[in-house]
């Protein structure tokens, strides 16, 4: 009976650890909704973007560590994310996976 209580732990902790996959900016481009806008407010947690559908309150609680988290007014940013928005005003993207700066404020 020890035995099988090990076992079944061991397979816990194994089954736990592989669900913990870091993964990596190529794959979240490739693979994960996005949404592209210019960046008209920041704070501490989130920016609001805005392009041609509306604006949008984006998290700034990003899965990947190497995504980008500091940003200016009229930065052309790139949100991925889990293809979820919340139909509120403005609308908001809460499940966040990493922000690639498209075209810096300075740049226009």
């Amino acid at each position: 009976m020890k035995r099988v209580i090990t076992l079944v732990l061991i397979l816990v902790c194994v089954f736990s650890l592989s669900g913990c996959k870091i993964r990596s900016m190529d794959d979240i481009i490739e693979n994960e909704a996005n949404i592209t806008g210019i960046v008209k407010e920041t704070n501490d947690t989130s920016i609001l973007i805005e392009n041609e559908t509306g604006e949008y309150f984006v998290s700034l609680d990003v899965e990947n560590e190497d995504s980008m988290t500091n940003f200016n007014i009229n930065d052309e940013v790139v949100v991925y994310y889990d293809g979820n928005i919340a139909e509120t005003y403005p609308m908001q993207i809460n499940t966040v996976y990493a922000i690639t700066l498209k075209t810096p404020a300075d740049a226009k």
